[in-house]
């Protein structure tokens, strides 16, 4: 059994000017505010959901990209209103977002 429900990486990789990046479309910023919803609804900590930064996910030129485990479903995302459905759909209803899922 996973130490977590389900463990939620966001690329927040930092590239130069001219290279993409997830960094340049509000990754950080959204990386922040799902895990302060996670938080809100009390569903952080052992057992449950965790959210992660991490470096360079090799998927850039589709970014934003987050991808969630143990699922392995990668998404991409714009703004809050995407990050809240990943959660309410995705996190606690367990159905995929097909429209933000990644092939």
């Amino acid at each position: 059994m996973s130490y977590f429900e389900h463990h939620v990486f966001f690329c927040c990789n930092q590239r130069p000017e001219d290279e993409a990046c997830c960094a340049k479309h509000g990754a950080q910023e959204l990386q922040a505010y799902a895990k302060s919803r996670i938080k809100a609804l009390g569903l952080d900590g052992a057992g449950k959901i965790r959210i992660n930064k991490a470096g360079c996910l090799g998927r850039c030129d589709e970014g934003p990209v987050l991808v969630v485990y143990p699922e392995g479903v990668w998404y991409t995302f714009i703004d809050q209103e995407d990050i809240d459905e990943i959660i309410d759909s995705h996190l606690v209803g367990g159905k995929i977002v097909e429209r933000l899922k990644l092939a």
